[in-house]
């Protein structure tokens, strides 16, 4: 809920026309993959959230057009370059996941809108939550943090943490130079 109000709001105060139903589907949604059982074996957990999505919006007949938007605004929210080069919707979960994420943006929102937004949805421990929950996927699919920002902090907090870095994965390219 965070996530969508802190959108709107940064979006409405720049004047952006969005599918409110739209971006509060996705909004809503967006961290499925998180949630162990909509986790798969191998993926990023943005493609496992996306996946879940799109079978919930499916099995309630939604159309194909509208579930391909929450899939993409899902399978990108992480990557703020790419998603907000997108449709408005895909673009504001984004952003409003990053700024609930880590604050991006936060001195966008008039304080007063951002006291009602957390009085009404209360962080309550998100900081540590969000640590044990990104651990708990490096340690159970490590290799779906692959050049993921995820890896970082595995490779900060689980000794031996077996996914290469970016400089690893080039220098281990079989191509003479």
């Amino acid at each position: 809920m965070r996530s969508y109000l802190f959108g709107c709001a940064l979006f409405d105060r720049r004047g952006v026309s969005y599918d409110r139903e739209l971006a509060f589907v996705a909004a809503v949604l967006h961290d499925l993959g998180l949630v162990e059982a909509y986790r798969t074996p191998a993926e990023r957990f943005e493609v496992d959230g996306a996946d879940a999505a799109r079978r919930f919006l499916v099995e309630r007949r939604v159309p194909a057009e509208r579930v391909d938007v929450v899939w993409d605004a899902i399978a990108l929210h992480t990557d703020t370059g790419i998603a907000t080069r997108k449709r408005p919707e895909i673009a504001m979960v984004s952003l409003g996941s990053g700024l609930d994420f880590s604050g991006n943006d936060l001195q966008q929102i008039p304080s007063g809108t951002r006291e009602e937004i957390l009085a009404a949805f209360p962080r309550k421990g998100f900081k540590q939550d969000a640590l044990s929950t990104i651990l708990s996927l490096c340690r159970t699919k490590p290799l779906s943090t692959l050049m993921h920002p995820f890896a970082e902090v595995g490779r900060r907090h689980i000794p031996d943490f077996p996914v290469p870095t970016v400089e690893d994965l080039l220098f281990g390219a079989p191509f003479a130079d």
